[in-house]
């Protein structure tokens, strides 16, 4: 024989098969319903769901302990091994065992644990508060946050599945997150005094603008700002359509004046921003109306917000927290700020009018100056307005001017007449 064959019988020889000792998982049982819990969250795991996760493999394999009472005369077939062909003794075919191994679809127990962080994980909420008899009251208790811990919830799954202890009630690793104004510290805040009070009229609207407004101060109702802390008034109002119960009113938009969802939004804005000044805060953001709005008198203390801009913005630069009420009584709109009073003065000169032209349009300035308990300046600063002629901005169904105003420049008049069509 071929000193070549010979050498490699004998090497299949070596690798025969000898007694191997596999590490099988344990005898797989259907993974019952689960219940997942987390903080006093939970999640229901349906057993058709856990058993998706499994993968199942059949194999052949020579065990000399079991013995069978069919031959297997497949198993070199199986194999598909040119050492099993040519080592394997056919005598041992009574002891071909058949095991089916477990494993678990890892990537899809990460994507599975991902999707229950984002349903059990929530924010943490803070109380929400109002005053009542001249004291901080509590309306809406505050609450902790929750936050998964994915890596070790899907360690843990992992674990329990292989070891078939997946059952019954699991409590998942999560963290929590406490509130910035937790129902406790209410006594913290500061707020123990009215700082400053802005008003406004609304006479005169239509139903869907009061409609907007009363839809609008909800979300200020009961607001609080923290010392030091910008305030945003588009970030506080959210979102403006239909979803949120807003309706159609005229805005301006544009070189043009055209109902849009949340018309009327304005007045609130126009409110706050008269509040935040007489409670002797910092303006960082302020913009004026395109041309002078009725609703606004008087001109000059208005105050624009449009998503996602212009914004109404100011910082509370007090020693303490800030709770913003609003109400309505009768046309009045009214925003009161509470906190504390740190003996600040706040003057506010004007608003004057600086210039009025026969087609409405103006200026005007005004002025906020804030002095501390010992009589320092601490603000000092001038808003000055320019409103264009409310003719620019045409109102659906209004008749457009045949005539230039006096006051308008050739480029003016031949935009108006482009911009409403007029030859």
């Amino acid at each position: 024989m071929d000193r070549k064959i010979i050498f490699l019988l004998a090497t299949f020889a070596a690798i025969s098969f000898a007694p191997v000792a596999f590490a099988d998982s344990p005898a797989f049982q259907a993974v019952p319903n689960i219940t997942l819990t987390a903080g006093g969250a939970s999640y229901s795991l349906p057993q058709t769901t856990a058993n998706q996760w499994k993968i199942e493999k059949t194999d052949l394999t020579y065990n000399p302990g079991y013995d069978s009472e069919v031959e297997n005369n497949d198993f070199c077939l199986y194999e598909k091994s040119i050492a099993c062909a040519l080592t394997f003794d056919t005598r041992n075919n009574s002891h071909i065992e058949k095991i089916t191994r477990t494993s678990w679809d890892e990537n899809a127990i990460r994507a599975f644990v991902s999707n229950l962080a984002k349903q059990l994980n929530k924010d943490p909420v803070d109380a929400t508060l109002q005053m009542a008899n001249g004291k901080v009251a509590v309306f809406s208790l505050s609450s902790k946050g929750i936050k998964i811990d994915e890596n070790k919830t899907f360690a843990l799954i992992l674990d329990r599945l292989k070891n078939n202890t997946f059952s019954g009630n699991i409590t998942i690793p999560y963290s929590t997150e406490k509130p910035v104004i937790s129902t406790d510290s209410i006594a913290n805040l500061g707020v123990t005094s009215l700082i400053g009070e802005g008003y406004s009229n609304f006479a005169g609207s239509p139903k869907n603008r009061i409609a907007n407004i009363e839809v609008a101060i909800k979300n200020f109702n009961g607001a609080l700002i923290k010392p030091g802390e910008e305030f945003s008034f588009l970030k506080t109002l959210g979102p403006v359509d239909a979803a949120h119960e807003y309706l159609p009113e005229l805005s301006i938009v544009g070189n043009k004046t055209e109902p849009e969802y949340g018309g009327g939004i304005c007045q609130v804005s126009t409110t706050a921003f008269r509040a935040a000044l007489y409670s002797g805060l910092k303006i960082t953001a302020r913009t004026n109306h395109a041309y002078p709005v009725s609703y606004y008198n008087p001109q000059g203390m208005d105050a624009t917000v449009y998503i996602p801009s212009p914004d109404l913005k100011f910082i509370n630069n007090t020693p303490g927290y800030i709770l913003i009420q609003t109400r309505i009584e009768g046309t009045k709109l009214i925003f009161d700020f509470y906190g504390t009073d740190d003996g600040r003065k706040t003057a506010i000169g004007g608003p004057t009018i600086l210039e009025r032209q026969p087609d409405g349009s103006m200026k005007t300035t005004m002025t906020q100056t804030v002095t501390d308990k010992n009589g320092n300046v601490i603000i000092n600063d001038t808003f000055k307005s320019n409103y264009d002629s409310p003719y620019k901005y045409p109102h659906p169904g209004s008749a457009p001017l045949t005539i230039k105003p006096a006051n308008w420049s050739k480029n003016e008049w031949k935009q108006y007449k482009k911009t409403n069509n007029i030859d």
